[in-house]
């Protein structure tokens, strides 16, 4: 792997900063560890594949719920459009408490394949945008 040392990034972080925002993403070493330092550009398009997609369930009262699939959140609105919003407000809520929890919740094997669904509404961070973009297929009752 291509990688920068982290004395030299310090000596240079002026320029490695001008590089990653103009250039390309820096590989860093540190003594065993290793990092990545992008913009959020980079990271955007890493996670361009990944969505959100949820069943959909008309209910007996005529509200509607959605579970999603990639994270097991689960929200009710009076119709479609309310129960996406409701869930995207819920998706920003999940992201937050797990990047605050991060070193738990990412060892969790249970929660460590959230990490992208976790990063992407955290860069979306919009209620309204994310539960548009919520595919959904119906579910059955």
């Amino acid at each position: 792997m291509i990688c920068e040392s982290a004395t030299e990034v310090r000596k240079e972080w002026s320029a490695v900063c001008d590089t990653v925002s103009r250039e390309k993403p820096v590989f860093i070493k540190r003594t065993r560890d290793r990092f990545l330092l992008s913009d959020i550009r980079f990271i955007e398009e890493l996670l361009k594949s990944y969505s959100f997609s949820a069943a959909c369930f008309k209910e007996k009262n005529g509200s509607v719920t959605i579970s999603l699939n990639e994270i097991d959140l689960v929200e009710n609105g009076k119709d479609e459009a309310e129960a996406r919003l409701n869930m995207g407000k819920a998706l920003i809520e999940y992201a937050q408490e797990y990047y605050e929890n991060y070193s738990l919740y990412s060892n969790a094997p249970n929660r460590r394949p959230h990490i992208p669904y976790v990063f992407k509404a955290l860069m979306i961070d919009d209620p309204k945008v994310i539960g548009e973009g919520i595919r959904c297929r119906a579910g059955k009752n």
